[in-house]
């Protein structure tokens, strides 16, 4: 059974920065998808950025220039590098990982920007 442990949230001003850390264990499938979603109060969960196994990224046009998603295939771990943080990145952070069509979700990490 696949499991996702972040790691890394917390409260910090604008314009500071935080690390997301998310390592996977558990039978992972060596082709995969790794990813950050994030869902703020009221709103629906949202993609942040995800890479894939070889290395292709993908972000949202939101945090496009000021996230950086990175990943250790020999830890089984992801990164989320959050520079320049705005009050509007304020939300719970979900690590996923989708391999095969099924899909596995972390239990989340908060982050929050004060202005």
């Amino acid at each position: 059974q696949v499991q996702l442990v972040e790691s890394g949230g917390g409260l910090v001003q604008a314009g500071e920065s935080l690390r997301l850390s998310c390592a996977a264990s558990g039978g992972i499938p060596s082709i995969n998808i790794m990813g950050w979603y994030r869902q703020a109060p009221g709103k629906q969960r949202e993609l942040v950025a995800n890479i894939k196994n070889g290395g292709s990224t993908r972000y949202t046009d939101s945090v496009k220039d000021r996230f950086t998603i990175s990943r250790d295939n020999g830890k089984n771990t992801i990164y989320l590098q959050m520079n320049s943080l705005k009050p509007e990145d304020t939300a719970v952070y979900f690590c996923n990982l989708v391999a095969f069509s099924e899909n596995y979700w972390g239990q989340g990490t908060q982050v929050t920007v004060s202005s």
